[in-house]
């Protein structure tokens, strides 16, 4: 796609107030692929305004016809799933069939997944003498990540507009071209004037204007805990909502009963997938000391596979891979056992990290308690479930997590005392209807499906 030097204001593209721009760089070779406006508080202002206007007409419309826009936006993004594709891996890194699959893919169904609640959602209630209306919260700031650039708009904007909300978008500063044609395909779809906007820019300065503007209703952030954790005191001091999908470091509990080769392999793919850069990616695995050489092993050998430019691509930026081979540096430096990987650079050109496993962690090294966001695994050693369940909790965080038992029962009763939000049994499969957030310092607030439309609306109640 060719990038835009605009803003999507009101329905149209306009200049950005100031001159300062954004490169756009391909993680992969370090090349400038586009330039995008650096937007400042006044562009901010412009598109609150804008979705402020036209909130009362939005709102008001039947959830019907809600449906039916959504349900085209839907049909658009499929439309130009190879130009979203195409796009996500130049500006991301993702291998294609991975952009494909994943980040063209996945949109699409939680997209179609919000036309169809949108449609049927109990918007009204009745409690005895009591009609309680569920009503949009009102203009939605959302300020998205740079891993799953698509998803992470889908995610935020499709419930958004079925609740009856206007939406001011500012994606991350490393993948905005996805965002800008994201921009391309509302209007597409025929969404009204405003009721989308987006604005390109840094957070300190665009993210924080949209986190602190008086005329934001909520405020929806994904990223790291140290920047929600400012939004939300952003948003407490206006007493106005939040909701906040944070950092992970998601356990992959591997009970004796289980079967350890399935267990690993597909731990390893889930760490692998998207080169490590998913909050929910079980970045810790938990072996009983029985099997744990047998597991370390199948790990470095299921490692071998995942040749960085092949199918693992690069880390987003030059700053993320300095961050990530840190980590590593840290993990060989307080004792861990490299098993695979390491930190030196596998390609001299682009952002590679190799994939990296580790053996012989134990739960406060910082690689057990940290969020490295790469492809690097920790194995962990527990003595029984009890231990396993103290390691697997003994994290400030609570996002995902997974369970391996010779049936299901078993790891269901496991995942009962996991303090997290999401628990993948077995190696259970996505889908775009269930709630996904955290516990503890993970998040506030749940995505997807029914929980995610509800954190876009507020209740009134009339008694009769």
């Amino acid at each position: 796609m060719k990038a835009h030097d605009g803003m999507y204001i009101g329905g149209e593209w306009r200049p950005s107030s100031g001159a300062d721009t954004i490169a756009v760089v391909n993680p992969a070779d370090e090349q400038i692929i586009a330039h995008v406006p650096a937007g400042t508080a006044e562009d901010v202002d412009a598109a609150v305004r804008a979705a402020r206007a036209a909130f009362p007409g939005w709102s008001a419309t039947p959830p019907a016809e809600r449906a039916a826009r959504i349900a085209a936006l839907r049909d658009v993004l499929v439309a130009r799933k190879d130009e979203i594709a195409a796009t996500v891996t130049a500006e991301l890194g993702a291998p294609l069939a991975l952009s494909q699959a994943v980040h063209a893919g996945v949109p699409v169904l939680v997209a179609g997944s919000y036309a169809e609640l949108a449609a049927s959602y109990p918007f009204e209630e009745k409690h005895g003498n009591s009609t309680v209306l569920l009503e949009p919260v009102g203009v939605v700031g959302a300020i998205t990540p740079w891993n799953y650039p698509l998803h992470q708009i889908v995610a935020k904007v499709a419930p958004a507009l079925a609740a009856g909300c206007t939406i001011v978008l500012k994606p991350a500063e490393d993948t905005p071209l996805t965002a800008q044609l994201f921009a391309e395909a509302t209007e597409e779809a025929g969404l009204p004037a405003g009721v989308f906007n987006l604005v390109t820019g840094l957070g300190p300065v665009a993210g924080q204007a949209l986190a602190a503007h008086e005329d934001v209703d909520l405020v929806s952030f994904t990223g790291s805990t140290a920047v929600g954790k400012q939004i939300g005191a952003t948003a407490g001091g206006a007493v106005k909502r939040v909701a906040l999908e944070l950092g992970g470091k998601s356990a992959n509990v591997i009970l004796p009963s289980a079967d350890l080769a399935k267990a690993v392999n597909v731990g390893v793919a889930n760490v692998m997938s998207n080169s490590g850069q998913t909050c929910s990616a079980w970045t810790r695995m938990l072996v009983d000391g029985e099997r744990y050489e047998e597991a370390v092993a199948l790990a470095a050998a299921a490692v071998a596979k995942y040749v960085p430019g092949e199918r693992v691509g690069p880390v987003v930026n030059a700053k993320q891979q300095a961050r990530v081979r840190g980590y590593i540096e840290k993990g060989i430096e307080e004792g861990a056992r490299l098993v695979a990987g390491g930190p030196e650079a596998p390609h001299p050109t682009g952002y590679y990290v190799s994939p990296t496993v580790f053996a012989d962690v134990t739960p406060e090294m910082t690689i057990a308690q940290e969020e490295i966001f790469g492809p690097v695994i920790s194995i962990l050693k527990y003595e029984d479930e009890d231990d396993a369940l103290r390691i697997a909790n003994g994290t400030v965080y609570g996002l995902a997590g997974a369970v391996w038992a010779a049936d299901d029962a078993e790891a269901v009763a496991f995942a009962r005392r996991m303090d997290t939000g999401q628990v993948d049994i077995n190696g259970g499969r996505f889908n775009p209807i269930a709630p996904f957030g955290g516990y503890k310092q993970s998040g506030v607030g749940r995505e997807l499906g029914p929980h995610g439309l509800g954190e876009y609306l507020q209740t009134k109640s009339l008694q009769f």
